[in-house]
């Protein structure tokens, strides 16, 4: 196919917005390129609200055909978590032909080089952008996020999240220049010199396995940064979401092929139902990369057999809020409450455990004990989502029957201090919508820690008392450093307090926010400033996104010659 996208085209477009995103990455500073808000679409060939949805209705019941090689069935059975049956099939790969096919265009995708390669990745950002509202219907009914939720979350900041990767990509490959001259003096002797060059090669095809909750936010970071880095990507989604991931496996097709390159450098294979590929395919010698987010259980599987691979995992964690003291507590209440509730507790950032000091703690409306404490969250949470249509704006549907069933169960492992009640979604009959549980548990009682010190994905989280604030210090350790966590908040006006939960944080690298009671919360990340995950703990074996994540999917050979 004739390129129909230039590189002086491609540089011209989008070597300003590299260099934007470059030097957001150095400052940490807030910037972002896609707009948050769904009226700022529909101009410069991007679709409005209306064009979006009909867009997302029209591809319901279709078969999405990549033209990819191997293909050897159709396959998709994706039930929305608002009660609606998408009818969408997708491609299942016979991937003894497919990976041959794949591999076959990174000769010409790595000899392009670092910059032509982060610009054909811009355009495929690009282009899905200006069919946010399209992928945000998308996101929403395979994940169950609310419209504004997937709209934002599975649009502009997913895609905030790719462009990250190609800009740490980037600055990763050009860290060693193209070419060098290199004279050693010999003295009397004519001096030594060689002429050297430097290729970064990639390390081969990279799996991308999709999860169920955002598999977009989490996808493109893995996918972005094995691509720009010269790797073809194969892109497994979660068998409940598999849209979202689809769409961007064309688009990337398209692009591709416009710029002159294999459009089989990015291909997606669809699991039958029940079929489980994903360890098959992360066991096989072509696959030397895998981006992995989902169960501790499967990430650990992943980093133990697929040795011929680098490995990306996501897993889970305890995610822990130390509340010792504030001198804002309406503030407090309701930025944790707010926490506790968005997409249904169903992010992997969202606290399940708070450390409430038994004797309760200091705040500017006076002291308050454990048991005011937890009372007074719980009306906040109740005043949050008190209104039906608010509730379903925040809490979007449970995502699948599993999360539902832990919910269901965790009423039962102590004193109910909030219940969860259903909430009806008058657009949705069929969606299942809880609100949040609270869990009154003990930290000096064996039974109780059995519950807190493991995840409980979903809307439910653990009021649990300790002694003092020091013992909730060592549990928050204890907690990080053998089940991990995502994120880590506190609530003190102690400064010795403040220091030493730092300190465990700084020593067990678990990211930590203080004192929130705005309008940002612990359980939100901003590309471009803010690490998502540390590596450093058992939650994560990855950071989204730093120099390490991109650095080792490509290798620097050197060809020297003699001058």
């Amino acid at each position: 196919m004739a390129a129909e996208l230039t590189a002086h085209e491609l540089v011209a477009q989008h070597r300003p917005t590299l260099d934007q995103a470059l030097e957001a990455i150095r400052t940490r500073a807030y910037w972002s390129p896609h707009p948050e808000h769904p009226k700022a679409y529909g101009e410069h060939g991007s679709l409005d609200a209306a064009a979006g949805k009909a867009a997302f209705d029209a591809l319901l019941g279709t078969r999405i055909d990549l033209g990819q090689p191997g293909t050897d069935d159709w396959t998709g059975d994706e039930l929305s978590p608002y009660g609606i049956e998408l009818g969408v099939t997708y491609p299942h790969a016979d991937v003894d032909v497919l990976l041959p096919a794949m591999k076959a265009g990174q000769r010409a995708w790595r000899d392009a080089g670092a910059e032509i390669r982060a610009m054909v990745c811009l355009e495929i950002i690009k282009r899905i952008s200006d069919r946010t509202h399209e992928f945000a219907h998308a996101v929403m009914h395979t994940s169950g996020q609310a419209f504004m939720m997937a709209f934002q979350a599975g649009g502009p900041h997913a895609q905030d999240r790719g462009m990250e990767a190609v800009a740490y990509a980037y600055v990763e490959q050009v860290r060693t220049p193209d070419t060098a001259e290199w004279t050693k003096p010999q003295g009397k002797r004519e001096p030594l010199a060689l002429t050297k060059r430097f290729t970064a090669v990639p390390r081969g095809i990279a799996l991308v396995i999709g999860c169920n909750t955002f598999p977009t936010w989490n996808g493109y970071p893995g996918l972005f940064a094995s691509l720009a880095t010269g790797n073809a990507v194969l892109v497994k989604p979660h068998p409940r979401a598999v849209l979202p991931l689809a769409l961007t496996v064309q688009v990337a097709r398209q692009v591709l092929a416009e710029a002159g390159f294999d459009p089989n450098l990015v291909a997606l294979t669809a699991d039958r139902p029940g079929e489980g590929s994903a360890k098959t395919l992360a066991t096989r010698p072509e696959i030397r990369i895998v981006d992995y987010t989902g169960s501790t259980a499967f990430g650990d599987w992943l980093e133990a057999n697929a040795r011929q691979a680098q490995v990306f995992t996501e897993k889970a964690g305890v995610n822990t809020v130390i509340v010792e003291s504030t001198d804002d507590y309406r503030g407090m209440l309701a930025n944790l409450a707010f926490s506790l509730s968005l997409y249904s507790g169903q992010m992997c950032t969202t606290p399940q455990n708070l450390l409430v000091p038994r004797d309760g703690i200091r705040t500017d409306q006076g002291p308050k004990s454990y048991d005011e404490v937890v009372a007074d969250l719980a009306a906040a949470v109740d005043a949050l989502l008190g209104d039906d249509a608010r509730a379903n704006a925040l809490l979007g549907a449970i995502v699948n029957p599993d999360v539902k069933a832990r919910l269901d169960a965790a009423a039962g492992l102590g004193e109910v201090a909030l219940a969860s009640r259903e909430v009806t979604n008058p657009d949705f009959p069929g969606a299942v919508v809880r609100t949040p549980l609270i869990v009154k548990l003990d930290g000096a009682k064996p039974d109780d820690e059995a519950a807190y010190m493991n995840e409980c994905f979903g809307p439910v989280s653990f009021a649990v008392a300790v002694d003092s604030a020091s013992d909730a210090v060592e549990l928050l350790r204890r907690t990080v450093r053998d089940k991990g966590a995502m994120s880590v908040g506190a609530y003190t006006t102690d400064e010795e307090v403040e220091s030493a939960i730092e300190e465990v944080c700084l020593e067990e690298s678990a990211q930590l926010s203080l004192n929130l009671t705005g309008g940002v919360y612990v359980n939100q990340t901003a590309a471009f400033s803010d690490f998502h995950g540390s590596g450093g703990n058992p939650a994560a074996n990855a950071t989204l996104t730093d120099g390490a994540f991109v650095a080792t999917r490509f290798r620097v050979v050197e060809v020297r010659r003699e001058a």
